[in-house]
């Protein structure tokens, strides 16, 4: 780390993830670089921006050079993870190690594969399908270079992601903006199987936690969110709000099938149905016990949130 610096480096800053975590960054004061392929972003007074190709290795070392933490919040495209992802993260290991610099990675609960119980860090990584393989592969790498004393790491993760700025999410424009158009909500999957749903703003204050917090280092973290719920009661919540009567469906296992055969992401999505026709529920205890309540948003006022920015982009 360089002595004295406080640069919080976000990679991937245009995305949903990155996006929040820049803003988070940016509200507790601390010194911010926003960096993505292409610059452009819109961010909070004072931030900086950096337009670099992280998945380069000169251009993951540029983007984290000086900086006290980088957030990898980067990824490819969902069906090219396997054969993008592990370079990615490579280059920004190296990156991140060549400054000095403490790396969090905004991770997901693929790894886990299928499960009976609430997911805990400490259960092994039985995922099969590739897509999975890829996010334990990346996980075990960093972990190992934490161990060798290569860089300091920390791993925060999430299960589906919904907020502001999430589009690239199966609680996104199918269910938001479906709803202020009048249109059918639809949720991927059981509509009657509990599942733990993460609010943008929230991942994005407990991965800045772990960036934060040396005791972070080292391990996987569960970030909170608030209760478990079912497809039907979530997208009941989404018109609650609207004033309007409910009107959502499921994408069932037959209809992502169908739908697969002509979009690549849609086929992908059936790898992973485990998580969707199944309680799929993440246990943060350790992240409280840990550090200390992490107040969740409710997912009424999260829910309010999200269709508000949805509504704004639907008028531009």
């Amino acid at each position: 780390m360089s002595a004295g610096s406080d640069l919080h480096v976000v990679l991937g800053a245009r995305g949903a993830v990155g996006s929040a975590v820049v803003k988070e960054l940016a509200a507790r004061g601390h010194r911010v670089r926003a960096v993505n392929r292409t610059g452009g972003l819109s961010v909070p007074d004072g931030v900086e921006v950096l337009s670099s190709d992280v998945t380069a290795p000169d251009g993951a070392a540029a983007a984290c050079a000086g900086a006290a933490v980088v957030y990898h919040c980067a990824a490819p495209a969902y069906n090219r993870w396997v054969s993008e992802f592990p370079a990615l993260t490579e280059a920004i290991r190296k990156g991140a190690a060549a400054a000095g610099a403490k790396l969090v990675l905004a991770d997901n609960l693929y790894m886990y594969g299928p499960v009976t119980t609430p997911m805990t860090e400490d259960m092994p990584y039985a995922a099969r399908n590739p897509n999975s393989r890829v996010r334990a592969e990346m996980a075990r790498s960093l972990l190992a270079a934490h161990e060798a004393g290569e860089l300091r790491v920390a791993l925060g993760r999430a299960s589906d992601y919904y907020g502001p700025g999430g589009v690239n999410t199966t609680v996104g424009a199918t269910v938001f903006a479906a709803a202020l158009q009048g249109k059918v909500a639809r949720w991927v999957g059981s509509l009657d199987q509990p599942h733990t749903l993460n609010y943008l703003p929230d991942f994005a204050k407990g991965l800045v936690i772990l960036g934060e917090d040396a005791r972070a280092d080292g391990r996987a973290w569960h970030i909170p969110a608030a209760e478990p719920l079912t497809g039907r009661e979530f997208l009941h919540l989404v018109f609650a709000e609207l004033g309007r009567p409910d009107k959502s469906a499921s994408v069932s296992r037959t209809m992502q099938r169908a739908l697969g055969l002509v979009n690549p992401i849609v086929r992908a999505l059936g790898e992973t149905w485990y998580q969707r026709d199944r309680p799929f529920v993440s246990d943060a205890t350790a992240f409280t016990d840990t550090f200390g309540p992490l107040p969740a948003t409710p997912h009424a006022k999260a829910i309010a949130a999200t269709l508000a920015w949805f509504r704004t982009t639907l008028e531009d």
